[in-house]
């Protein structure tokens, strides 16, 4: 898959979740996504830096 593609099948996700949530699931998995990803990144740096060592 390439960067195009990837990007428009994220974008059809999030517009078919707008369609089947409300305001409030909707915030609550936006949120919840975005502190996976920031997690995802901390594990991913720390294991980074760890292996340069």
């Amino acid at each position: 898959m390439n960067a195009c593609e990837l990007t428009a099948t994220i974008t059809a996700i999030a517009n078919w979740l707008a369609c089947q949530m409300n305001q409030e699931e909707l915030e609550l998995l936006g949120v919840s996504l975005t502190q996976l990803g920031d997690t995802i990144l901390t594990i991913v740096t720390q294991k980074g830096i760890c292996c340069k060592q």
